[in-house]
């Protein structure tokens, strides 16, 4: 389907005009084929157009970066996405991650932020001021899309995946225009960066890596694409490059919400070497270069290393879940 057509259909769904067959029929054709651009980017406008939305200072917003991934790649990594969300807010960035508890992992990242002593239960006019202080904020992807309610039974009734594992990144609540995003399947990354262009994405990329990561992985290449200034270019993130060994994929395993909490706290106290440090130095080094805090990657790894070492990604977390239990 092109656009406009998807719009409309994703608009029944939305109003709940669609019979729960019909719903099921649209999201198994969907999925059988493979969803194009269009449709992703169709239905993700549908779904933030009902969507409760954050009302953010119009000088902050284009400052605004998500780090998220779809997840789905079953891989028990700890929660890598949110870790470097935490650093990277450490160093002037201001992150607005999107997210939900556990869906296909024993820890999402609503788990262990909340673990670590982070209050997620931030009314929705105290989250923009949470932002603005610290340069974070988590924002429920159940609260803000109240209309998936109608939907979830239908979704939770198929076997595989549907759409709506793809559209939870790119339906953010703030209305971020930069985004560092991983994707369960490499053959997606074209398609959602094309995607992201039609949402009018300033800065993204698109990763997958050959081990099947949803990250940028130290076990193995990444294939990334990576939109800027309206061009999507594909390359390859080979760790080595940057100095890094290949660690096998077992070394990056996390756990429950709470010992991944720790594996979070550590890494940023600068108390964790290895794999998951390496692992989170590439995944920061890459949104920062989305960012446009770093030139390249390199120069990402660098900054990355300067905010766990000298004890500012630290001291960033401790104000953060000072900050959020200070507001409700």
């Amino acid at each position: 389907m092109e656009y406009q057509k998807s719009h409309e259909v994703f608009t029944k769904l939305f109003t709940n005009q669609l019979e729960n067959s019909e719903a099921k029929e649209l999201l198994i054709s969907l999925y059988k084929r493979g969803e194009n651009s269009q449709e992703i980017a169709a239905a993700a406008d549908v779904m933030k157009e009902h969507s409760i939305k954050l009302d953010i200072d119009k000088e902050l917003k284009p400052k605004l970066i998500d780090i998220v991934g779809t997840g789905g790649d079953k891989s028990g990594s700890y929660n890598i996405s949110s870790t470097t969300a935490l650093l990277l807010s450490s160093m002037d960035s201001y992150v607005a991650k999107h997210g939900n508890r556990s869906i296909t992992s024993k820890s999402g990242s609503a788990d262990m932020l909340e673990a670590l002593g982070i209050n997620l239960n931030i009314a929705f006019d105290n989250q923009p001021k949470m932002l603005e202080e610290v340069g974070f904020i988590f924002m429920f992807a159940i609260n803000h899309h109240p209309a998936m309610k109608h939907i979830m039974p239908i979704r939770k009734s198929l076997e595989h995946r549907t759409i709506f594992n793809i559209l939870g990144p790119l339906t953010n609540p703030a209305g971020v225009q930069k985004i560092s995003m991983g994707v369960f399947d490499s053959s997606y990354n074209t398609i959602l960066a094309d995607a992201l262009k039609e949402l009018g994405t300033t800065s993204a990329v698109v990763a997958s890596s050959a081990d099947g990561l949803d990250e940028v992985s130290i076990s193995d290449i990444t294939y990334i694409s990576r939109l800027n200034h309206g061009v999507v270019t594909n390359e390859i993130i080979d760790p080595q490059k940057y100095g890094f060994r290949l660690y096998p994929l077992k070394e990056i395993k996390g756990a429950k919400a709470k010992e991944n909490a720790k594996i979070t706290y550590d890494l940023l106290n600068g108390e964790l070497d290895g794999a998951k440090r390496d692992i989170l130095l590439l995944n920061s080094a890459v949104a920062f270069v989305v960012d446009g805090k770093a030139r390249d990657i390199q120069d990402g790894i660098e900054i990355a290393k300067e905010a766990i070492d000298s004890g500012k990604a630290i001291t960033h977390l401790k104000k953060i879940i000072k900050t959020s239990n200070s507001l409700s």
